[in-house]
């Protein structure tokens, strides 16, 4: 979702145009939500799913926005029908049916118990989910097809963990402490599972790094086991970042700590189970191309904006799969107040999987987003993102 206050504050980067030249004409009243298509990477090399060189997965990221955001106020742009309950939560299981995804990763999801996870469960789906701390309703999902993987170990992340790690030196500021910060972070959740919580999302004094850190977001990091002959272990980590574009210290300090404990996860994993794990990172994570929190990832240095490529200066290089076969896509979020992307698809170039083809976005001009989301067309002011790969060799 665009706006998480009365404000009208669109999510963008202050280093990117936060806008987008979008065409916004008359909605199509057409209704029924249309379902994206896996477009080949070109020269891929794979032509059969049949030897041990060729089992593909498919991953599918999608922020479904939360029901409990939907307000008229927020998309005075859409049509009403499209935000009552019944009909989009029909529209997102609709597309998510279609899509077919061996993996969804969702966010803002506030039904898991009375909605989604059942009618999932009846297409052959098992889920994981983490509800945001606090008072907040939605959370972060990660639905998987039994008959394709096995879930073998599973971690929760709250970034409200980060308060407590902070001693003389903040993590706003300095991140040398990565490591050891995720390692409190596991053991707190261990201990109690329970992290800071208030009755709301009070801004307090963003002086106080302790309260710029409470921000009651989540994170899911688990490791599959594939069924398939090559048995690959796979970590899929799901994530929604916060959302404030004037926060952006706070965001870069979650996309730090949400690494390192990744890559404590992914230690734990080889070990325990003697393998290469590949990893899959998926999520809203609020922040445009080019900005801190995305060069982070992509590069390991958030002051450098280089061309994008991996690097070893992160605990775990990380490739996005749109950068490396078309390009990041133009938009991922769409309303008339803020189009661009926020949404990504990070992989680890391991050598051990690849993606050979990448989920279909609409372009600009495309009639299905005309006047802005959520639509007929499309349920949620997100588009989702996707990709299929293939493991390339076995553990």
């Amino acid at each position: 979702m665009f706006l998480r206050s009365a404000c009208v504050l669109p999510r963008f980067s202050a280093t990117v145009p936060f806008f987008r030249r979008i065409r916004f004409t008359k909605m199509s009243a057409q209704a029924g939500p249309l379902c994206p298509k896996f477009i080949p990477v070109e020269q891929t090399g794979i032509t059969s799913t049949s030897s041990a060189e060729g089992y593909k997965f498919s991953v599918v990221s999608y922020n479904i926005l939360a029901q409990v955001y939907v307000k008229s106020v927020f998309f005075p742009h859409s049509p009403p029908p499209c935000l009552k309950w019944k009909a989009r939560s029909q529209a997102v299981l609709a597309l998510l049916k279609s899509l077919k995804a061996d993996f969804f990763c969702l966010q803002e999801v506030d039904e898991h118990d009375s909605f989604y996870k059942g009618n999932m469960e009846q297409n052959g789906y098992s889920s994981i989910y983490i509800q945001r701390t606090g008072q907040k309703r939605d959370g972060c999902g990660v639905f998987y097809k039994n008959n394709i993987a096995e879930l073998v170990l599973q971690e929760n992340i709250e970034y409200n963990d980060l308060v407590n790690s902070i001693n003389s030196q903040s993590v706003l500021s300095d991140d040398e402490n990565d490591a050891s910060l995720a390692k409190e972070g596991t053991n707190a959740e261990k201990s109690n599972g329970s992290s800071p919580g208030s009755a709301k999302e009070d801004r307090g004094d963003p002086n106080d790094p302790r309260v710029r850190l409470k921000r009651d977001c989540v994170g899911i990091i688990a490791a599959f086991r594939l069924k398939d002959p090559s048995h690959h272990i796979v970590i899929v980590a799901n994530t929604h970042l916060y959302w404030d574009p004037e926060w952006a210290d706070v965001k870069l300090a979650q996309a730090k700590y949400l690494v390192s404990r990744l890559a404590l996860f992914k230690t734990l994993v080889s070990e325990r189970f003697d393998c290469t794990p590949s990893i899959i990172l998926a999520g809203d994570f609020n922040s445009t191309p080019g900005d801190q929190v995305y060069q982070y990832l992509v590069s390991g240095s958030p002051s450098s904006m280089p061309p994008v490529e991996c690097s070893d200066d992160l605990p775990i290089p990380l490739c996005s799969v749109y950068a490396c076969t078309r390009g990041e896509p133009t938009f991922t979020n769409c309303t008339p107040s803020f189009t661009d992307t926020l949404d990504y698809l990070f992989f680890s170039p391991s050598g051990c999987i690849k993606p050979v083809s990448f989920l279909e976005l609409p372009e600009a001009d495309s009639s299905s987003v005309a006047g802005g989301l959520p639509n007929y067309q499309h349920p949620s002011d997100h588009l989702p993102i996707g990709a299929e790969f293939v493991v390339i060799r076995e553990n």
